[in-house]
């Protein structure tokens, strides 16, 4: 039986919150195609390097070790996935963020990403 694209998109999903969750930079990366295109409140990020970049300062800013992420909401229609979530960390709360992928043959060609940062003064 022939893999849906729901299912595929959905499978890609859980490996790309995975790998985030791990602080895995390599592995989400790899979710991406080579010419993907990332788009948010700062502007538009295309290929490997500018997303990695994004990652990077997520990672070593935003969410750091002692986070804690909560998923309210994920939905997968072909080859289109969108989570809801929020999340704690030491620096930041996160009450309300959404993520958009398109994803082809397994890999993200299209992600748009929107939170609301509160940082936490210290």
């Amino acid at each position: 039986m022939p893999v849906t694209d729901s299912e595929q998109t959905k499978t890609t999903l859980i490996h790309h919150l995975e790998a985030f969750d791990q602080g895995d930079i390599g592995a989400v990366l790899s979710d991406y195609a080579e010419d993907a295109v990332l788009l948010t409140s700062k502007g538009v990020r295309r290929g490997h390097g500018q997303i990695k970049e994004v990652f990077e300062w997520l990672m070593a800013n935003v969410f750091t070790p002692d986070s804690s992420f909560s998923m309210v909401q994920q939905l997968v229609e072909g080859d289109i996935a969108y989570i809801v979530w929020s999340a704690e960390s030491q620096r930041y709360h996160i009450p309300l963020a959404t993520d958009t992928y398109v994803i082809r043959d397994g890999k993200i060609v299209t992600q748009t990403f929107a939170a609301r940062l509160e940082p936490k003064i210290a």
